[in-house]
């Protein structure tokens, strides 16, 4: 790897790790702000030194919750939005039921969600489903619906069938656009989690949030937050990778 690739991609984001911390430091000691409200970050590195495996399994429940229900809402908001894009019919029908389902507060449903589910996990992965299923939708729908007239015509000039020009042509370029939204949906399938965990405190990073608020611990919510936060850059960079993984050519294309 060149020195250049290093520094930007190692380098750089590292820099602004620790200037944002630095910040945050900052901010606390010019301030005087109490600990009570925000807690300097040394504060939040001495409750990880304090309760490390509590916070490490409770980060590692709602970790599984995630990925379940990040894993379920890729799958799904794949499949839903290449039906939409098979029929001009179809999409007319079912995008206005599609919005409405996604403009409702999904604060709202978490209650209800406890009422049909039950106190498991079932209820915190379907709030993941919910809230980060839509991107993955409308981002696939908008790359199957931009593939350029040349290649379709490419396409039927090499006499292939309609799957053929499917896959081979309308979804390989669509692929870009299906990554952004899965890039999109990563933050909003923690939200989702912790909002879950929240409700329904049972175990989770959310419920140590829920907790810490009851016992006035700010310092312990600051480390679940940071705790979420870290969970959020790692997997964004993991869908990332995958991308430039599977779609190597796109970045070349853009440039």
């Amino acid at each position: 790897m060149s020195d250049s690739r290093v520094w930007s991609n190692a380098v750089l984001p590292t820099l602004g790790v620790i200037v944002a911390i630095a910040l945050w430091w900052l901010a606390c000691v010019v301030f005087h702000l109490d600990p009570f409200f925000v807690p300097s970050p040394a504060d939040v590195v001495e409750t990880f030194r304090k309760t490390p495996q509590y916070l490490l399994d409770q980060s590692w429940v709602t970790v599984q919750r995630v990925l379940i229900g990040f894993a379920i809402a890729v799958a799904a908001g794949l499949v839903i939005a290449v039906m939409l894009a098979a029929s001009r019919t179809v999409e007319r029908m079912a995008m206005p039921v599609l919005a409405a389902v996604n403009a409702i507060p999904k604060v709202a449903l978490a209650p209800l969600l406890l009422v049909w589910l039950g106190f498991g996990d079932e209820p915190k992965i379907v709030m993941v489903v919910l809230v980060s299923f839509f991107p993955v939708i409308v981002s696939t729908m908008a790359g199957l619906s931009s593939t350029p007239a040349d290649l379709h015509e490419l396409a039927r000039s090499l006499k292939a069938s309609w799957w053929q020009t499917f896959v081979k042509v309308r979804l390989t370029w669509a692929l870009p656009q299906v990554f952004v939204g899965l890039k999109v949906a990563t933050p909003l399938a923690i939200i989702g989690a912790v909002i879950g965990e929240v409700v329904n405190p049972d175990q989770g990073l959310g419920s140590v949030i829920a907790g810490s608020s009851q016992s006035s611990d700010t310092a312990l919510a600051f480390a679940a937050l940071v705790l979420l936060a870290v969970l959020g850059v790692i997997l964004f960079y993991l869908v990332a990778g995958l991308e430039r993984l599977l779609v190597p050519w796109a970045r070349s294309l853009s440039s």
